[in-house]
């Protein structure tokens, strides 16, 4: 078969982020699922689309400006289009399907207008009490200049009639409204008229607009909220503590040049455009919404709501106890057999108890742990400290560059030192992004060595709704791979090659695109030849042209990418033997794994398991890890549970076609979620 070698236009990596969020939105019109959950994934969209502008598409406009760069201004465009699209299409699910629906069932959000005077008088109350001594209203003159206004925060911009105590004529004023305010207030209820009853923050506050300016008129006013670029730039070469020059640089992150700006649409032209200039933002940035400017802050309405019947059936994750026993030393049972963990349907736990045994253990000499995203609270990092305290070698890698985990973890490096931990930041120039936990044991006279490798992170509170999979095992050439790459960590020396693990940036990358190549020869000979990969993002262009050579080669692939996928599927002659599906359900998708077979015999499969997803980023910029599963079982049984099942979805599953567009297979049938939480419930 002949392989073309003509270059192929890979898909828009932000139109593609943009499609994952439109598969999203489209679970909230699902009559299937729960009310309240459809309100969710308003919200989960909106908070994707902050993170999209504040990062991607910041990014993306600092490309532009430069003209050595191959991002055109008309890239910018047509991915600002999309995302104008997408928001107007977020606002009428909500005012036209949620809305009314919501009532239906007896839950309101009151405006001023639709309020009797007995709740009128409670929220002026409220407000009186509990907002306004927070707002402080700034009249703009050159005296008082545009104030400072950070990323996402709400404000309101009023235009005022008359002059002020001084006689002079300035009409604009601006009210910041503060973070620490609850954006969604439930009514008593007595008040509430059997329903209920909630009202806006922003609809308390402009209520009471005109009564922050005494003897003034309020002519028009709006909300507003600008999103700005959230990069941390920190010259990593050119500083002597990252640590300090990180928690220095999370100061000044909430005033990153403006990216967008929110207004609601019945702001007038005038003030809007006086807004676009004092945050130097071209119209096409100006976004204009039917309702409050960040739907984001409705998962408070969805907290505060008492209807257990438009929520998702509650789902416990189980003890996996037919591989783990509860009551039994977890060192004990991994010394018999490596142990699998699938994560939410089996609980996180196992990874708690597993380290709290460590800490507890007086045989137990060492811990060594990577700390990407851990949380502001962590059941496992206070752990860590206790270990600390209790005189084992401790010694944490701690990303500081981990996005918006900055602080959270500069915060745990502090307690960790403190305590006497030894605390390592990586590699400068390189996110530590894999996730590893080894535990040093005394046994007799020697050492022997434990280990959890996940594809997810060390998160008890993420580990309830991301599907990952962790892997616990104490195989001597597994375990002592996790122990030379934290030595490289440390000491940034040059370590022998791995046994086991593939590892980033220095033969991860290289080996994929081998066995790409291997499996490719074998379709050309004749054998079973075979790819199955299941990933968050697919964006490395050399990875992305391995794939389409397997394809020409006659290879079936099949692609599960939860988010961005910029190969372009079905393409005749090109990539009409891969198929690129996405599953959005109940639970986000996040498991990384590769498998290839290359003929029929067990010898010729390979599965691994990853940090990594298919991104020049994750290859190149990041250290991670990838590790193949060798027991027969287990790689069974990954292919049973975390891949069959989702090549087979049909409920929950889109398929992408080669303009980029992605199309719900059908909306009965299977469900891989469903059919696996039925699976763990059952045993």
């Amino acid at each position: 078969m002949t392989i073309i070698s003509a270059p192929v236009a890979l898909l828009n990596r932000e139109q593609a982020l943009l499609e994952f969020n439109r598969r999203v939105l489209a679970q909230a019109q699902r009559p299937d699922v729960p009310l309240l959950e459809q309100l969710r994934y308003i919200c989960i969209v909106s908070s994707n689309l902050d993170e999209f502008f504040e990062v991607r598409f910041a990014d993306m406009l600092e490309q532009a400006r430069d003209p050595a760069n191959t991002v055109s201004h008309r890239d910018v465009e047509r991915v600002g289009n999309a995302a104008h699209a997408l928001i107007d299409e977020q606002y009428a699910i909500f005012n036209d399907r949620l809305t009314p629906r919501l009532l239906a069932q007896g839950i309101v959000v009151l405006n001023h207008a639709e309020r009797n005077p007995a709740q009128r008088q409670w929220v002026e109350r409220y407000f009186e009490r509990a907002v306004r001594p927070l707002l402080v209203p700034v009249g703009l003159d050159p005296a008082h200049p545009f104030p400072q206004v950070a990323n996402k925060s709400l404000h309101f911009i009023a235009r005022l009639s008359g002059k002020d105590a001084f006689g002079r004529d300035n009409r604009i004023a601006i009210v910041k409204v503060p973070r620490a305010l609850p954006r969604v207030i439930r009514l008593p209820a007595a008040l509430s008229e059997g329903q209920q009853a909630f009202v806006l923050l922003t609809s308390v506050v402009r209520a009471h607009l005109e009564e922050l300016f005494s003897g003034r008129k309020v002519e028009s006013f709006s909300q507003f909220r600008v999103t700005r670029d959230s990069e941390l730039e920190v010259d990593e070469d050119d500083v002597a503590n990252l640590r300090h020059a990180l928690r220095s640089g999370l100061t000044t992150r909430h005033f990153g040049r403006a990216v967008r700006l929110e207004v609601v649409n019945t702001c007038p032209s005038e003030l809007a455009q006086f807004l676009l200039e004092q945050f130097d933002l071209p119209a096409a940035a100006l976004y204009r919404v039917n309702g409050p400017v960040n739907l984001g802050r409705l998962n408070e309405l969805i907290d505060q709501t008492d209807a257990p019947a438009l929520r998702f059936r509650p789902f416990e994750p189980v003890w996996p106890q037919r591989r783990l026993v509860r009551q039994k030393s977890i060192f004990e049972q991994l010394r018999k057999a490596d142990v699998l963990l699938h994560h939410p349907f089996e609980s996180f736990e196992p990874v708690v108890q597993f380290l709290r045994e460590a800490v507890d253990d007086p045989d137990v000499l060492a811990i060594k742990q990577t700390i990407y995203r851990a949380g502001s609270k962590s059941v496992l990092m206070e752990l860590l400290i206790e270990a600390a305290r209790r005189g084992k070698e401790v010694m944490a890698v701690v990303e500081l560059k981990a996005r918006f985990d900055e602080e959270a973890n500069i915060n745990w490096a502090e307690r960790l030192e403190a305590v006497g931990a030894q605390v390592v930041y990586g590699i400068v120039g390189y996110k530590t992004h894999a996730k590893l936990l080894l535990v040093t044991r005394r046994e007799g006279n020697k050492f022997k060595r434990y280990a959890h490798l996940s594809t997810g992170n060390y998160n008890p509170g993420t580990a309830r709704f991301y599907t990952d999979l962790g892997y616990l095992t104490a195989d001597a050439d597994l375990t002592a791979d996790v122990d030379a790459v934290f030595r490289q960590l440390a000491s940034l020396g040059k370590i022998k090659t791995p046994r086991r693990l593939l590892l980033a940036p220095f033969n991860l990358h290289s080996r994929m695109l081998e066995l790409l190549a291997q499996v490719g020869r074998a379709a050309v000979a004749g054998q079973e030849a075979r790819v199955v990969l299941k990933l968050n993002s697919l964006t490395d262009a050399a990875l992305i042209d391995g794939l389409l050579k397997a394809s020409q080669a006659g290879v079936r692939i099949d692609l599960i990418i939860r988010g961005a996928c910029m190969l372009p599927p079905g393409l005749p002659g090109i990539s009409d033997n891969i198929v690129v599906r996405s599953v959005v359900g109940r639970f986000l998708e996040h498991t990384r794994i590769s498998y290839f077979r290359w003929g029929k015999s067990e010898a010729e499969e390979v599965l691994y398991l990853a940090s990594a997803d298919w991104m020049s980023r994750n290859m190149f910029r990041r250290i991670e890890v990838a590790w193949p599963v060798l027991d027969v079982k287990l790689r069974q049984r990954i292919i049973d549970e975390a891949l069959q099942p989702y090549l087979h979805d049909q409920k929950d599953a889109w398929q992408l076609g080669p303009d980029g567009h992605s199309v719900r297979i059908s909306d009965r049938g299977p469900s891989a979620q469903q059919a696996l939480i039925q699976l763990f419930e059952s045993t």
